[in-house]
């Protein structure tokens, strides 16, 4: 079976202009640098050289990693979706039942995550547990620093803000 990303169209848009990017601009100028590093003749002890080599394969890998994403992407529209179970693009508020503490999280796709504004990728344990439950659910979360228990105190969808880097 194939697997499919599912990403928002910023998400998409925005990992395409990063492969235009890379593919149109920041490739053709490190191949530039490359012929440029070459005149100085040694390859052995030419640091030019071996630093721009270095940078190439690192856009390359880069490349590919953008071009398996964009070929296994799926777009998906969170407004169009329901939203009384948690699901791809909602927006979920939290209690967590240790410290009292009220944490919003809206679940994106991997390559729009930004947990520090509260943007979690769909493939983080938080999200895997969550989705699929409703408002007034208790949730006993395994995750990386332990386990935690929330309750869900609100499922939502609201335009989602990334923000431009």
């Amino acid at each position: 079976m194939e697997h499919k990303e599912p990403m928002t169209k910023f998400g998409y848009e925005k990992l395409s202009a990063e492969m235009n990017y890379l593919k149109n601009i920041e490739r053709p100028q490190i191949v530039k640098e490359i012929e440029v590093a070459l005149e100085y003749g040694d390859l052995k002890e030419n640091a030019e050289y071996h630093a721009a080599k270095e940078k190439q394969r690192l856009i390359d890998g880069r490349l590919n990693e953008l071009s398996d994403l964009l070929s296994s992407a799926q777009i998906v529209d969170p407004s169009v979706l329901e939203h009384a179970r948690i699901s791809f693009g909602s927006t979920v508020v939290l209690n967590d039942l240790q410290s009292d503490e009220e944490l919003t999280y809206t679940i994106v796709g991997g390559c729009e995550s930004n947990p520090a504004q509260g943007l979690i990728s769909f493939n983080s344990p938080l999200a895997k547990q969550l989705l699929g439950k409703e408002e007034g659910d208790e949730v006993k979360a395994k995750l990386p620093g332990g386990v935690k228990e929330f309750e869900i105190l609100e499922v939502k969808y609201q335009e989602i803000v990334f923000e431009c880097k």
